[in-house]
């Protein structure tokens, strides 16, 4: 591949997800996902601060969205409608890539390090939505109560759909976990 080619970014996002399926994390090297992607390990860094950074180089863009959404909710929409246009927002997101998002979550699962990135990401989340649900007038604990809903709802529903072998809408397995606590919680 010629020094170049454009979509080095994307090329060094597609080699390091093959690298980390095929060897592990742990084991794979800037250096050998740079010469998969055909840049050299500088560019990478040009790229990417080190090789976790390719797992969760969207997670700011997945924030920036969310929160988005939940300020621009009807100000008549309860917490919960607010946070739940943030989850449709946040499914538009996620919800493009079934397989990429089954690799990626495999690979995360498997490493503790990994793992608790992805937690401490789900916390951002949550402490981000309850802010803006602040600003909407919602007072503590209801606030902190609400977005800590909306994350649990969003991390079983995306559990739920990289299981599924074959891609599904990911907004509806939201929209089908929200349902499923409001019911739990609420009764029929």
């Amino acid at each position: 591949m010629g020094r170049w080619e454009p979509d080095a970014r994307g090329r060094m996002g597609e080699a390091a997800m093959q690298l980390y399926v095929e060897q592990g994390f742990e084991q794979t090297t800037v250096a050998e996902i740079a010469a998969r992607a055909g840049v050299t390990a500088r560019t990478f860094f040009r790229h990417f601060a080190d090789k976790r950074e390719v797992l969760f180089a969207g997670s700011e863009l997945l924030l920036r969205g969310l929160v988005e959404a939940l300020d621009n909710a009807p100000p008549a929409a309860t917490p919960l409608e607010a946070v739940t246009a943030a989850l449709d927002a946040g499914a538009a997101f996620l919800g493009r890539e079934h397989a990429h998002s089954r690799q990626r979550q495999a690979v995360i699962t498997a490493n503790p390090e990994l793992l608790e990135r992805e937690l401490i990401k789900m916390a951002r989340i949550a402490a981000a939505l309850a802010e803006g649900l602040r600003r909407r007038g919602v007072p503590d604990p209801d606030a902190a109560l609400v977005a800590e809903a909306g994350v649990v709802v969003l991390r079983v529903a995306f559990e739920t759909w990289v299981n599924r072998p074959e891609p599904t809408d990911l907004a509806e397995t939201m929209r089908d976990t929200r349902a499923r606590l409001t019911t739990t919680v609420c009764g029929p």
